[in-house]
């Protein structure tokens, strides 16, 4: 059920808004591309490793385990200008691979003791080859996730992987891994996992409280953080958005779908909300929802419940089989849960599992007549009157008419 608005009536204006500081702060956090705050945990951790990872997901709890702190790459974003990079990528390939080598190259990803790969596309697997090659003195790693769900095989195979990885990391200094370590990187992660649900819940229930652009810059600041880190600046967060005073909008509730990897522009997630759209969920900085639930942070094979998260717990995004699962039913599930009205999917150009899984996507939406429109978009992408206008129209249609006809 859609969620009302407080009435014109109680909405006040306040001069003063106390989560404003913070999310300027937080948002030079995730602007530094020089990873300053990289800089400060390993001088604060002498001999501490920190290991990147392309998005969306890796498993970040056993890396934590062994005293490294995982770090998410997710490009130069509109801010760096290519030169380098767009020599070794093909122009009809999505924009992150070639900002990220461009981000090599200036050396602002020196601080990384390693990067790994995970199996999100041919994009990011030619990366992992093309890191190999041009910087063969640093450590890279291919993650394998595995499609196979069967515990005795695809579980088997990803805890190899992971013991694979681990043995990687002690070579280069860290600290071997053991049950007790995990299971509490598991604990911090669950804590992580409540704070991240209750920011969800809030942009849910109460989306002129805390807006989706928001809610975006706290969660990717988890993206240089440690879990307990991140964790007590979303609690924090929730604290001073409880303060605020609420603003009336007369918005369409929508999901956004298909920017799991490459991320927009914080410019454009903004220019959606002023198109009329209240933004209650989307797959922005997927790799920290990724796995919906919480572990068992008293297991007696902790790897194998860090296993068990992904193969049953892992959320249906392009990148992962769903097996028998029928493809889109989950999107329809989760915009009823929501109380959407309607879907819009913005999806990196040239990104080829957005782009292969939308019409079947769309196909499902259609089936449930649920509203939606689409539209692409680069990590650089600097005008977005077009898609303000599309957006808008999407908004009024949907308000007008109950749908996007």
């Amino acid at each position: 059920m859609t969620t009302a608005h407080p009435s014109e009536s109680t909405a006040t204006a306040t001069p003063h808004d106390p989560a404003a500081a913070m999310l300027e702060e937080t948002r030079g956090l995730i602007d530094d591309l020089s990873l300053g705050a990289v800089h400060q945990w390993k001088a604060e951790h002498p001999g501490g490793l920190a290991i990147g990872y392309m998005p969306i997901y890796v498993p970040r709890p056993f890396m934590e385990a062994m005293g490294c702190l995982p770090v998410a790459v997710f490009g130069g974003g509109d801010q760096t200008d290519i030169i380098r990079g767009d020599s070794y990528f093909q122009s009809y390939i999505c924009h992150i691979p070639r900002s990220t080598l461009e981000l090599a190259f200036s050396k602002r990803l020196d601080v990384l003791d390693g990067m790994l790969f995970p199996s999100i596309c041919d994009v990011i697997r030619n990366l992992g080859g093309m890191w190999q090659m041009l910087f063969p003195e640093r450590y890279s790693a291919y993650v394998d996730l595995p499609q196979d769900f069967d515990e005795t095989r695809g579980g088997l195979f990803y805890a190899y992987e992971i013991k694979r990885i681990a043995a990687d990391l002690v070579r280069l200094g860290a600290r071997p891994l053991t049950d007790d370590a995990l299971r509490a990187a598991l604990a911090q992660e669950n804590l992580r996992r409540t704070a991240l649900m209750k920011l969800d819940e809030l942009r849910r229930v109460e989306p002129w409280r805390v807006r989706a652009s928001e809610a975006y810059i706290i969660a990717r600041a988890g993206s240089v953080l440690t879990t307990e880190a991140h964790t007590a600046l979303v609690n924090r967060f929730l604290a001073r958005a409880a303060e605020r005073i609420p603003r009336a909008y007369d918005n369409v509730r929508v999901v956004v779908r298909g920017s799991f990897c490459e991320q927009p522009p914080l410019a454009l997630i903004r220019t959606l909300e002023a198109s009329g759209c209240d933004i209650v969920d989307d797959d922005l900085q997927l790799g920290l929802r990724f796995i919906e639930g919480m572990f068992d942070e008293n297991a007696a094979d902790p790897l194998m419940e860090l296993v068990r998260g992904y193969l049953r717990h892992g959320v249906a995004t392009a990148s992962r089989y769903i097996g028998t699962d029928v493809k889109g039913e989950a999107l329809v599930k989760r915009v009823q849960a929501c109380g959407a009205e309607g879907v819009i999917f913005a999806a990196a150009s040239f990104c080829d599992p957005a782009l292969l899984d939308q019409p079947m996507l769309e196909a499902a939406l259609d089936r449930a007549a649920i509203p939606h429109t689409g539209l692409k978009y680069g990590e650089n992408t600097g005008q977005f009157q077009v898609i303000r206008e599309q957006a808008g129209a999407f908004s009024d249609a949907v308000k007008l008419w109950g749908s996007a006809a």
